[in-house]
């Protein structure tokens, strides 16, 4: 039922506009008076409740409260101008909603901004961010590889971090995958799983920076680090054993090569050692057959002035040098007796270490027996030696 409607419950018309229906005016009430109702309102409040004269015009007062109010609403709007940029972050000035370069970015500390013309977006430009990056992948030789990387960047130029492209951080990881997927599929799976590690990762950022480089995201990437990968789980086990058995090849190879650090200083010191002794050796015969000259030379004159004697003095000299070797005894059966006593461990001992005596020469010496035959008792003539020689006979 409508509010005006007759018949309404409350007992009568019911008119908002407080006329209560007077003279059964049905119709909307006059839209002057509502305006001269409320400027009398208003007047009240700035104008000190005074009503203005038939005659009389309101303008003066209705002015002032106008400046009063244009004044609150200055005061209002400069304070809330007034912001903060923390420590770690620059703010991109928006004039009506456009990057304006000459405005340029805003440090931190208290700044203050023209409301609803400027708008000030924080970005830190300090914090190092961390964007993940991992899948299955097909290596050069065609293995199935699970590999994990994690980029880490900052942003360097922070309007075009917000107004280059739509989403930065998600460009940089389709940008991560596109390098990465690119580089794992140039790579055979065991330099993935060993050896190639640092060398997937610089190619992987160095292509990365490539890619990013024209998009001008305004991001600066500061280090990725390659995770370690590992085969899918069906055949985890049979890639361990391959790594295990490429780990043992790597410790044979240091044991040899530790091996032949030690071994090539002992073989060059035998080799120096045999060479000294070679030397040696020459040296040593070199100077024999040198003293063995000297020794002719002199012995020449002497055989030249008397031959028989120095041919006589020689041989026995090489027969002394001869027999003081020789472990047998030699016995003179001349003299006949009837007991002979023979000290043969004494006699073996004496045969065995010989002393030695410079001949007559004085340039050779000879060995012979410490005791001489002719100190040893004779035995009977009974008794024959079977060592015994024509000499002993003579």
């Amino acid at each position: 039922m409508a509010w005006n409607e007759p018949g309404n419950k409350g007992g009568g018309d019911r008119d908002p506009w407080g006329n209560n229906n007077k003279n059964g005016n049905q119709g909307p009430p006059d839209l002057d008076e509502v305006i001269t109702k409320l400027s009398r309102k208003f007047g009240g409040i700035f104008g000190g409740g005074k009503k203005p004269s038939s005659g009389g015009s309101s303008g003066g007062v209705s002015g002032f409260g106008i400046a009063v109010v244009v004044v609150i609403l200055a005061v209002i709007w400069v304070a809330s101008g007034f912001y903060t940029i923390k420590e770690a972050e620059k703010g991109v000035i928006l004039t009506f909603g456009k990057y304006d370069p000459e405005s340029g970015l805003v440090d931190s500390g208290l700044n203050w901004k023209a409301t609803f013309v400027q708008e000030v977006i924080p970005v830190n430009v300090e914090a190092i961010r961390s964007l993940p990056a991992s899948g299955f992948m097909l290596t050069e030789d065609e293995n199935v590889v699970r590999v994990e990387m994690d980029v880490q960047y900052k942003v360097v130029r922070p309007h075009a971090y917000l107004f280059s492209v739509t989403a930065p951080d998600d460009s940089l990881a389709q940008a991560t995958d596109s390098a990465l997927r690119y580089v794992i599929g140039h790579t055979t799976m065991d330099d993935i799983l060993t050896t190639g590690r640092e060398v997937v990762r610089s190619e992987t950022e160095a292509l990365l920076n490539k890619i990013i480089e024209p998009y001008n995201l305004g991001i600066e990437v500061v280090d990725v680090n390659f995770l370690p990968a590992r085969p899918p789980e069906e055949v985890k086990d049979a890639f361990d054993d391959a790594i295990s058995a490429q780990e043992d090849e790597q410790r044979f190879i240091r044991e040899a090569e530790a091996y032949q650090r030690e071994i090539e200083p002992r073989a060059r010191g035998r080799v120096q050692r045999i060479e000294q002794e070679a030397q040696g050796y020459q040296e040593q015969i070199v100077l024999r057959a040198q003293g063995e000259v000297a020794r002719f030379e002199q012995l020449l004159p002497e055989y030249e002035n008397a031959p028989d004697v120095t041919r006589h003095r020689l041989y026995l000299e090489t027969m002394e040098e001869i027999y003081g070797k020789s472990n047998k005894v030699l016995i003179d059966a001349s003299n006949n007796s009837n007991m002979l006593y023979l000290p043969i461990d004494k006699l073996m001992e004496q045969g065995q270490q010989p002393t030695q005596r410079k001949s007559s020469s004085g340039n050779k010496p000879s060995t012979i027996s410490s005791e001489p035959a002719s100190s040893i008792p004779s035995r009977p003539s009974s008794i024959r030696s079977s060592d015994r020689s024509s000499s002993g006979r003579n």
